[in-house]
């Protein structure tokens, strides 16, 4: 999940400006933004592919055939932001700039496929009986158990799910807790899938009504339910328009589910996009995650996956297609501020017209490091 409803458990490493800067007098930016905190990371990468050719499923860009058999630089992130406080009338924001390779795959880049913007809005809320949350601008989508940064998944790659989501929306997303236990999200945005600002999608102009419509519903295991307590439920839908031809349509459930092995949790995840590819197209995707924390620094993360679709969404020129994968994450933590992660991961086709889709091969097997510092 790692989105705000299921798995993005972690601002850790987050520095406050003030703080970073407790023996100095003064700082420009402190001075000016005493509210505004400084976060980021530098994410690398080695990827060794076991098999021969560079043929694979498709995959976020960061461990794309480009990535493999070397060493890489994936993203830098650099992100400010004053969050809400506590007032009625709280007022915020966030800027968050991605830098690199990895970049070229947001929609929010302006100029350089090198850098993008990831999310930049304004964070508001409104005094309504618990309080409405509002953020307008660019922001993260409301569905996936996983996100767009790798830093905070169980596993270094990406699911077959993951590239059934949008990365990000501009547009209005209202979010409302009416108790610890349920929460709810709604937003209103322009495209489903597309560049930041989009009003236009392959030259086609987007009719005024022609807007994507999002909503997301939370349910979290209370206290009295003993072991089960903190687990979570999410269900999500987005409707956008990608043309007067087609229109999109995503679908997201998942949950992570607290076991009565303390060191033990699971997660399981479903998603559905009606067309993407083409007009009445389909694909499914569903995963089941377990984590395991085997030492107070060690961790293992398993990911078992399998996806369907009508065609050519997860490999080239297969029609009707299936296909199934299993990644391996161990994550060791030995330095502060460090993730490092050694990943194996094994992609198999499972059916469909294009049995040998990697490069006349039926398996694809690689191996990873990842090593990121978190600022």
């Amino acid at each position: 999940m790692m989105n705000k409803w299921t798995v993005a458990l972690a601002a850790t490493g987050v520095v406050s400006l003030a703080s970073a800067v407790l023996a100095e007098e003064s700082h420009p930016l402190n001075t000016l933004l005493p509210a505004t905190t400084l976060s980021g990371y530098v994410d690398t990468s080695a990827i060794w592919n076991l098999g021969t050719g560079s043929a694979q499923a498709a995959r976020f860009v960061n461990t794309g055939s480009d990535r493999q058999d070397g060493f890489n630089v994936n993203v830098v992130k650099v992100a400010l932001e004053k969050p809400l406080d506590e007032g009625t009338w709280s007022a915020g924001y966030k800027a968050e700039l991605w830098a690199g390779p990895d970049a070229a795959a947001l929609p929010g880049g302006f100029g350089s496929s090198n850098l993008a913007i990831k999310q930049a809005y304004v964070a508001l809320r409104a005094p309504v009986g618990n309080g409405i949350d509002f953020k307008i601008g660019q922001y993260d989508p409301i569905i996936g158990y996983e996100v767009a940064d790798s830093v905070a998944n169980p596993n270094f790659s990406r699911s077959f799910g993951f590239q059934l989501e949008p990365l990000s929306h501009t547009g209005v997303l209202a979010n409302y807790q009416f108790t610890d236990a349920v929460g709810l999200a709604v937003g209103i945005a322009d495209t489903h899938f597309g560049a930041i600002n989009a009003k236009t999608v392959a030259g086609t102009p987007l009719v005024e009504s022609l807007k994507t419509y999002q909503a997301g519903l939370t349910l979290k295991a209370p206290e009295s339910w003993g072991w089960l307590a903190g687990s979570s439920l999410y269900a999500g839908v987005i409707d956008g328009g990608i043309s007067n031809a087609k229109d999109s349509l995503s679908l997201y459930t998942g949950a992570s589910i607290s076991t009565p092995i303390k060191a033990l949790s699971l997660g399981v995840s479903y998603d559905y996009l009606a067309n993407g590819s083409f007009s009445g197209s389909y694909a499914n995707a569903y995963a089941v995650y377990v984590t395991y924390q085997l030492t107070e620094k060690l961790k293992a993360n398993l990911r078992g996956e399998y996806a369907n679709s009508s065609g050519g969404i997860f490999i080239a020129g297969n029609n009707d297609e299936k296909i199934a994968g299993v990644t391996a994450t161990l994550d060791y933590a030995l330095w502060a501020n460090v993730v490092t992660r050694a990943e194996f991961r094994w992609d198999h086709i499972a059916g469909g017209s294009n049995m040998n889709g990697f490069d006349g091969q039926r398996n694809d097997l690689s191996l990873a490091l990842n090593v990121i510092y978190k600022f």
